[in-house]
């Protein structure tokens, strides 16, 4: 009876994070929270017309943000997991390499 329970909690990708896939990952994680300010300005702005209301696009996109803070962290679950994932990933790389770096300076080949 074998148990293998730690390799399930793995990330599905298998590939190494690049910092060129890092930077698309924080780029499209960005532009997701970008997106979802625009759209929430833009309904508390049309709402209260709707309803007769005077709206200011100042005030009206500054409630999109305060929404779409804790908003987006349940919305884009997955991929702010894939940005960390990924920022663990090239973190690791880059420290094994100064690592390898440090010891062949001493001499430890």
């Amino acid at each position: 009876m074998t148990v293998e329970e730690p390799n399930a909690q793995q990330p599905a990708e298998s590939a190494p994070a690049t910092m060129g896939s890092l930077i698309l990952a924080v780029v499209l994680y960005s532009l997701a929270r970008l997106a979802l300010v625009v759209v929430l300005a833009a309904a508390i702005f049309f709402i209260g017309k709707a309803f007769g209301v005077t709206v200011f696009p100042l005030a009206a996109a500054a409630f999109g943000v305060l929404i779409a803070l804790p908003l987006s962290l349940v919305l884009f679950k997955s991929l702010r997991l894939r940005v960390n994932d990924q920022i663990a990933q090239v973190d690791a790389r880059r420290s094994a390499q100064r690592e390898d770096l440090q010891s062949r300076l001493r001499g430890e080949d």
